[in-house]
C-alpha cells in the first residue's frame, strides 16, 4: 500500500500530469462556452483560475519565500491598479466588470488579482525559456510586451462574454499602455528573482491561454 501511494504521489507531482489536467479543463471550458451548455457555465471561471495558478505554483521549485512574495506583490499591485482603473478610468480607460469573475470588492473582482499574478509568472517563464541568456532587465521588457500581446487576444472574448465592458465598446490604446506600465515592474521583479525559472506547467498554461482565447 505504501509503495502504491508513493507511486501515485510521484505521478501527481509530474508536470505532464498537471498539463493533462489543464488541457482537459481548458478543452471543457472552450466546449462549454461555445455550446452554451448552461447559462451559468462561465461563473466557473474563478475555479479555473485557482486551479491553474495552483498547478503552476505546485511545480515551481524551490518554493522559497521570494516566490510567495512575488505572487503577493503581483496580486496587490494588479488588484490595486484595477480598483483605481475601474473607479477613475485613469490607468486603463473607462470600463466595468461583469459577474463572470466572481465576488467583487470596490467594483473589482478579487480574481483579477489572481489573474495578474498568474499571467505575470507565466509570461516571465516563457521568456526565460525562449531568451534565457538575455539580461534580466531586457527579459522583463519582453515579458511585459508578451503579456500585453495576450491581452490583445483576451479583450474581444472578455467583452463578448461579459467578463468586463468598455464605455466605448472597444478597449482604447490606453488600456494596452496601462497593461504594459503595470506589468513592466512586475516582470522586471520576476526576472531579477527567478533568472533560471523554466516551469514547464507555466509554459503549457500560457500556450493554453492563447489557444483558449483564440478559439473563442
Amino acid at each position: 500500500m505504501t509503495s502504491i501511494s508513493l507511486e501515485q504521489t510521484k505521478q501527481l507531482s509530474h508536470p505532464n500530469t498537471a498539463i493533462i489536467i489543464l488541457v482537459i479543463f481548458y478543452a471543457v471550458g472552450i466546449l462549454g462556452t461555445k455550446l452554451s451548455i448552461h447559462p451559468d457555465f462561465l461563473l466557473l471561471t474563478p475555479f479555473n483560475l485557482l486551479l491553474s495558478i495552483s498547478l503552476v505554483i505546485w511545480h515551481h521549485h524551490p518554493k522559497e519565500a521570494k516566490l510567495w512574495g512575488f505572487l503577493l506583490t503581483c496580486f496587490i499591485i494588479g488588484y490595486a491598479s484595477e480598483v483605481i482603473g475601474v473607479n477613475t478610468g485613469l490607468i486603463f480607460g473607462e470600463y466595468a466588470y461583469g459577474p463572470v469573475l466572481g465576488w467583487q470588492l470596490w467594483d473589482t473582482p478579487l480574481m483579477i488579482g489572481v489573474n495578474w499574478a498568474m499571467l505575470a509568472y507565466c509570461s516571465g517563464t516563457v521568456i526565460n525559456y525562449l531568451a534565457g541568456r538575455l539580461p534580466w532587465w531586457l527579459k522583463g521588457i519582453l515579458s511585459a510586451a508578451l503579456m500585453v500581446g495576450l491581452d490583445v487576444l483576451i479583450e474581444p472574448v472578455a467583452i463578448r462574454y461579459d467578463f468586463w465592458s468598455w464605455e466605448q465598446h472597444l478597449p482604447p490604446l490606453q488600456n494596452y499602455l496601462g497593461w504594459f506600465a503595470v506589468a513592466l515592474p512586475l516582470l522586471l521583479l520576476f526576472h531579477w528573482l527567478f533568472k533560471d525559472s523554466k516551469n514547464k506547467v507555466a509554459i503549457a498554461l500560457f500556450i493554453l491561454q492563447i489557444a483558449f482565447f483564440t478559439l473563442l
